[in-house]
């Protein structure tokens, strides 16, 4: 089977000011120590992947006193040339929220305020012609019928019942308009049987892979950007045809972070897939 790799625009942060100084997730130990030095190597490896594959990685400014900054794609939601803004639901992270939406505002797009808790992509992903949007532990449900309303996709609700897969994009990478891959107890069963109904040729992922984010990859339609350490995933995808890159970002793992964590897709309009 050929792939078709698209072209993206990502938008990345550098974690100058990486730390793990409180827990809103259980990946976070404050008493475990933390090397910040290697957490900057291992996200440049990523940045170097991206560009290495031909896609466009631009960065905004890391702010101090901020350590999970680095995590971009909690930032916002970017589809058609159109921001929707966020808002964190812990206070620890609520100073990132302007600093992105200054950066898109200074980017020209088309800036949405959020009404309710709403952490972007790490919740908001587009699968081809709808936007699976998860809630349980981070963004609202009801932040769902806006995002509906701004992005004019149809919107599906996924419930997440695993705390350790607080956002969607920890339980779910969506690998082409046809194809995701996910971990089904990560999920209500509700929210299951939809997915088997929408994507019925999915890639089930095991809790293993899982438990290393493996889950929380990148792809072009072709290359899939995923941990190292997700093995079994990474055969399992090569099997359908997608070539795999992975990368060491266990040292942001202990955030709760791993490749799509790191990055905000920016999708300027709808002639630009």
């Amino acid at each position: 089977m050929t792939m078709d790799a698209t072209s993206q625009r990502l938008l990345m942060c550098r974690p100058t000011y990486f730390a793990v100084d409180y827990a809103i997730n259980p990946w976070m130990d404050p008493s475990a120590p933390v090397d910040a030095a290697l957490a900057v190597r291992q996200w440049e490896q990523l940045r170097q992947t991206y560009l290495d594959l031909g896609h466009t990685v631009e960065e905004i400014t890391p702010v101090p006193g901020l350590p999970d900054m680095v995590f971009a794609a909690n930032g916002g939601t970017v589809i058609d040339g159109k921001a929707m803004a966020v808002q964190f639901r812990d206070p620890q992270r609520a100073d990132e929220a302007p600093a992105y939406r200054a950066w898109f505002e200074a980017a020209g797009f088309e800036m949405y305020d959020p009404k309710h808790v709403n952490e972007g992509e790490g919740d908001v992903l587009l699968a081809g012609d709808h936007l699976l949007a998860g809630t349980g532990f981070r963004t609202a449900h009801a932040a769902h019928a806006q995002l509906q309303e701004v992005f004019g996709y149809p919107v599906v609700t996924m419930q997440l019942v695993d705390p350790r897969f607080y956002h969607l994009d920890t339980a779910l990478t969506v690998l082409d308009e046809r194809t995701v891959a996910y971990l089904p107890e990560a999920f209500s069963p509700g929210s299951q049987a939809v997915l088997r109904r929408l994507f019925p040729d999915a890639v089930h992922a095991t809790m293993a892979d899982a438990e290393v984010l493996g889950l929380n990859a990148v792809s072009d339609g072709r290359h899939v950007v995923l941990p190292a350490q997700a093995t079994d995933l990474a055969a399992k995808l090569r099997d359908r045809g997608y070539e795999t890159i992975g990368v060491d970002l266990s040292e942001l793992r202990k955030a709760g972070g791993g490749p799509k964590c790191c990055t905000l897709r920016l999708r300027q309009g709808k002639a630009s897939k």
